[in-house]
């Protein structure tokens, strides 16, 4: 199945009649975004719907399960890699796509996942994946910070890439993110919107695992642009044209929120080393980190 799928396409993938699908977005009960008049539904998300909803879908239901390890997991952010080693507390990071630490998170093996999803319908973010992906599941996302996306482009952008559009239409080596990763859902998201998909990108060889990796492959010469934080932009001086501005967040079960690990994190965020540091990388607005964002059932 492609990475983004059609009405009729998600309704075989998962075996049902095309009416149900109509009727499962009426109900917002799918994750789904409409581009240009027609239902999209990004298959990352589709398939943490199906093996989340299988486990927890029943309203206000709690999981009785041991405390998961000290591990944060899901997406890569270069303020937050940074601040659990200076803060001390004890978490270790599994960086592997915002969707990835989603399924982590609901299976217990991690306590924290840094997301940054887009819901290209309201163009809202990670709030309406928790409730689609999520049912039921007593967790809480707190802001970390809202953060910059861009294209990443070599230093002095001899490609002259301005736009998303340019990935196609000046033929850059594009290197791409995993499906699990939020900055591929947005760059999936903003291509549609062109008329565009992935496949009509001159992509590289495999994927960048995290932001930095993104970064390094264009450093390297490996590719020629990609998109990613702009702080990578600013740690490896490459050149960046901003996007699109997202909330990035940290969710994880309510009760995890006052265990030492997270509550370490979060008074490190008070202190003037992470501010000064978020103002160093660049592309960071903090001031509203540590905000509830969402409190589940």
């Amino acid at each position: 199945m492609r990475e983004m799928m059609n009405t009729r396409e998600v309704a075989e993938y998962l075996r049902i009649k095309e009416r149900k699908v109509y009727d499962l977005v009426a109900a917002r009960r799918i994750p789904c975004s409409r581009v240009t008049g027609k239902w999209l539904f990004p298959k990352s998300l589709i398939d943490l719907w199906v093996s989340s909803g299988a486990e927890y879908a029943e309203p206000g239901l709690r999981l009785d399960r041991p405390a998961p390890p000290p591990v944060a997991a899901g997406s890569h952010d270069p303020l937050l890699d940074w601040a659990v080693r200076e803060s001390g507390s004890g978490l270790a990071l599994r960086a592997d796509g915002s969707l990835d630490g989603l399924r982590r998170l609901a299976g217990g093996e991690a306590m924290l996942c840094g997301l940054h999803v887009l819901d290209g319908d309201s163009g809202a973010y990670n709030v309406p994946m928790i409730e689609q992906g999520l049912p039921g599941l007593d967790v809480v996302a707190v802001e970390w910070a809202v953060r910059t996306q861009a294209l990443l482009a070599a230093p002095g952008n001899p490609l002259g890439i301005r736009t998303v559009a340019d990935l196609a239409a000046r033929r850059p080596r594009v290197v791409l993110r995993q499906p699990d990763a939020g900055a591929q859902v947005l760059l999936v998201h903003l291509l549609a919107k062109d008329g565009l998909t992935p496949a009509d990108l001159a992509a590289v060889d495999g994927v960048a695992r995290t932001e930095l990796d993104l970064g390094l492959a264009i450093l390297e010469g490996r590719a020629d642009a990609g998109l990613g934080a702009l702080a990578v932009a600013t740690q490896l001086k490459l050149d960046a044209v901003p996007v699109q501005e997202e909330r990035f967040d940290l969710v994880m079960r309510r009760r995890d929120y006052f265990e030492p690990p997270v509550q370490a994190l979060l008074a490190f965020t008070r202190t003037d080393a992470f501010r000064k540091r978020a103002a160093e990388l660049g592309g960071y607005d903090v001031a509203g980190v540590g905000a509830v964002r969402f409190n589940g059932p």
